[in-house]
């Protein structure tokens, strides 16, 4: 990778702030005087609104307004959000129910919010929201993953957001009839919480017609649109920045209700409002993850090689549409459906369901980590019941190095791979060898020791272009103004190291700028595992840029001509010439000689396809029968991301993936009662993984450098997720396989697994 970066391990610059107190996120910068909002959530899953008196609330101490949906509405603004719509299996469209700012007539889960209180403190807001009258006739509420039952939404039959699918229908049946072996498996994915480290927060301010919404979210062209649209506002009155951000895992990437309303509320008060959501507020209001159920089929011929692959899914889009919830359940799950298997015939088949549970559903590298898990939760069931090595199986049926590109039956096409390479580097990583002895050992203590593998694939999704601007300041220093957003994954390093890397400008002087509508006039956020590899594309074509731009007057001050002129990455050369500045010793000369045009470079690009990080997660536990717990032992991964910038910061984006997949698979579990109140609304009641609950990971990287882009690079920051959450519920189904548990699904915490183990004793006496 000598010619696009050096790929070294450099310390991220931003921890010194982050880890002395000295990070700018969104409550430490909101302007001094703020005034404090306070939702009122509704307490009920579903209820009609009987009555909603705020007159109480509004002569509190301290109160500056209290706001209702009646009140948003008579004031003329378009007080709803917005919801993605698929396409219906007949070609009609996906439901499209209203999404109201605040609850209009109806509350369809447990924390929507029915009003806001804004006063001088937040005890205040608080002590008035007391005072609300909110009256209200319940409703029975809709929580199962099937059509039928309470209506949500008076115009969505049977409560089906979307009847989806996609592939050959007829084909898949006609290889399923032929097929020498079937083997099916109904495979739950538990619904889960985001919890990203520092909750959903905004604060607003006016000058004048003009307004200013800080929100800790992925992205700021977003809320940009949607702030200009519900308060009918010119774009150009409307500037968004986003500080530091604690995490977002997608679920930041979303337009929620809060930061619209604040906004709002500030204008009409005259004064900067500010609202930090409270953890068990998120919990409730947040939008969730995961929580579909998939029944899975592969066919197989003779030689046991895949012929088709058939899956039907119900999938909980909570009570409305949000901007992606339905694409990501759909599409996205799809693009990655059939794995890194050579399959010829597909089928896919999706039902949406709107329940009374959260806002919506979809979050944590959403439709990547589903479809994988379904894939490879079946090819492990697969290899047990045809009674070979889980390895062997896949191995059989790998898109072989000679195939690429290959086009998969779901119309995705993958530009190139070496799977059989990275699952050799991972067994001989892991010690696969080594398992039956480390088994025996388990053995001899009363324990059963279970090996799981999941070899993944996913897309690098969301806008393929991005743009990149490069300043030179008066002081000496160096602003790259960048389009995606940092929720703490290290772009403030990664890319003044690539651009210094590119220009041979030290880090130290250069400035990364993100996060503000006014100071970058485009960007498409972070998701999706995009940031690094659009960004520096973008990057790169701005370097290019910039060395065309100053090799003719470089050339003029050296005396020869441009063509003579080149840029070795650290410093413009000429035969003949002693005169070799850096970049920053020309752009020096260039302003000295007032040549503004020299001081800013600006290029955007757009990848021409999609790259596919794929590579193996082992993980090995151990379960203590007598008591269900579950303990990972050893957890191992060898990644195929392409050309890596920075090493180091791709092995923490894996650690912190692995733990949210493996969070999910050994303790993270929402439970709602029958009425749809939320019983896991704590960290008292939410289990969350800590440090004692992970192994030292093993991390390796086996490069095939993507064609997709002129690095090679390939995106790495979902990836642990989507290799987790199977491998390590491989590796439980195998500790308990023996003991005849046949249906294990997570989460594998002590008292489902002992209680999995007491039912597979009793069937077998």
């Amino acid at each position: 990778m000598d010619k696009f970066g050096k790929s070294q391990s450099v310390k991220r610059s931003e921890d010194s702030r982050f880890l002395t107190g000295a990070g700018q996120y969104v409550d430490d910068i909101a302007p001094e005087g703020a005034l404090f909002a306070y939702f009122l959530r509704s307490p009920v899953a579903h209820a009609d609104i009987a009555q909603l008196d705020v007159s109480d609330a509004r002569d509190g101490e301290g109160v500056a307004c209290v706001l209702t949906q009646a009140d948003l509405l008579s004031a003329g603004l378009e007080a709803n959000l917005p919801g993605v719509r698929m396409d219906n299996r007949d070609g009609s469209k996906g439901a499209g129910p209203e999404r109201p700012l605040l609850a209009n007539g109806r509350v369809r889960y447990v924390g929507e919010p029915v009003a806001v209180i804004v006063a001088e403190t937040l005890d205040q807001a608080r002590d008035a929201a007391e005072a609300i009258l909110f009256d209200y006739e319940d409703r029975d509420v809709h929580l199962d993953l099937v059509r039928g039952g309470e209506q949500l939404h008076d115009d969505v039959p049977e409560n089906l957001a979307f009847d989806w699918g996609l592939g050959d229908e007829l084909a898949t049946e006609a290889a399923f009839a032929s097929a020498a072996h079937v083997v099916s498996l109904e495979i739950g994915d538990n619904r889960i919480i985001a919890n990203s480290m520092e909750p959903r927060g905004a604060f607003a301010e006016w000058d004048g017609d003009k307004v200013h919404l800080a929100n800790n979210g992925q992205g700021v062209w977003g809320p940009k649109g949607e702030l200009a649209r519900v308060l009918k506002l010119d774009e150009a009155n409307v500037r968004v920045t986003n500080p530091d951000t604690g995490g977002g895992f997608g679920m930041k990437g979303m337009i929620y209700q809060e930061p619209l309303i604040v906004a709002y509320a500030a204008k009409i008060i005259g004064k900067p409002v500010r609202w930090i959501g409270e953890r068990s507020e998120s919990m409730m209001s947040d939008n969730a993850g995961r929580d579909l159920v998939s029944v899975a089929e592969l066919a197989f011929d003779e030689n046991l090689k895949v012929t088709a692959y058939r899956v039907k899914s119900s999938a909980n889009m909570g009570a409305y549409n949000s901007q992606f919830a339905q694409a990501i359940q759909t599409n996205l799950f799809a693009r990655v459906l059939m794995g890194v298997y050579d399959v010829q015939s597909t089928w896919l088949q999706v039902d949406g369901i709107y329940t009374n549970t959260t806002p919506v559903d979809a979050y944590r590298g959403a439709g990547r980590p589903e479809a994988i898990y379904v894939l490879e939760r079946l090819m492990d069931r697969a290899a047990r019941e045809l009674g070979v090595s889980g390895y062997d199986l896949r191995r059989r049926n790998f898109i072989a190095p000679e195939a690429f590109p290959y086009k998969s039956a779901t119309n995705e096409t993958y530009d190139v791979g070496d799977f059989d390479r990275v699952l050799s580097r991972a067994e001989e990583f892991a010690d696969v060898a080594g398992f039956a002895t480390r088994k025996a050992q388990s053995a001899r203590s009363g324990k059963l020791r279970g090996a799981g593998l999941c070899y993944y694939i996913e897309s690098i999704l969301g806008d393929p272009s991005e743009s990149a601007r490069v300043e030179f300041n008066e002081d000496g220093t160096v602003s790259i103004y960048v389009g995606t957003q940092s929720n703490g994954q290290g772009h403030e390093t990664v890319y003044a190291q690539f651009l210094s890397d590119q220009t041979g400008i030290p880090t130290e002087m250069i400035e990364v700028v993100q996060g503000d509508s006014d100071r970058i006039k485009q960007g498409g956020g972070t998701g999706g595992s995009r940031s690094v590899t659009v960004q520096n594309t973008a990057t790169l074509a701005t370097v290019e840029t910039m060395i065309k731009a100053f090799v003719p007057y470089i050339a003029e001050k050296m005396g020869v001509d441009a063509e003579d002129v080149t840029f070795d990455d650290e410093q413009f050369r000429a035969d003949g010439s002693n005169l070799h500045p850096t970049f920053l010793e020309a752009a020096e000369m260039a302003r000295s000689d007032g040549r503004d045009d020299l001081m800013v470079h600006e290029e955007r690009t757009t990848l021409p396809a999609r790259s596919f990080p794929n590579g193996a997660h082992l993980a090995e536990v151990e379960v203590d029968p007598e008591t269900g717990q579950v303990t990972l032992e050893k957890y191992t991964v060898v990644d195929d991301f392409g050309n890596l910038i920075n090493p180091m910061l791709a092995e923490g984006q894996v650690h912190g993936g692995v733990a949210q997949g493996i969070g999910q698979a050994l303790m993270e579990h929402v439970v709602f009662d029958d009425e749809g109140q939320l019983l896991t609304a704590t960290f008292m009641d939410y289990a969350m993984p800590r440090a004692s609950d992970m192994p030292m990971i093993g991390f390796a990287t086996e490069a095939v450098p993507s064609t997709a882009n002129v690095m090679g690079m390939k995106g790495c920051g979902e990836a642990g997720t989507v290799g987790a959450m199977a491998a390590a519920a491989n590796a439980v189904q195998d500790a308990l396989w023996d003991a005849g548990v046949r249906q294990a699904d997570m989460p594998f915490t002590p008292h489902r697994v002992w209680q999995m183990l007491k039912e597979a004793k009793d069937r077998a006496a």
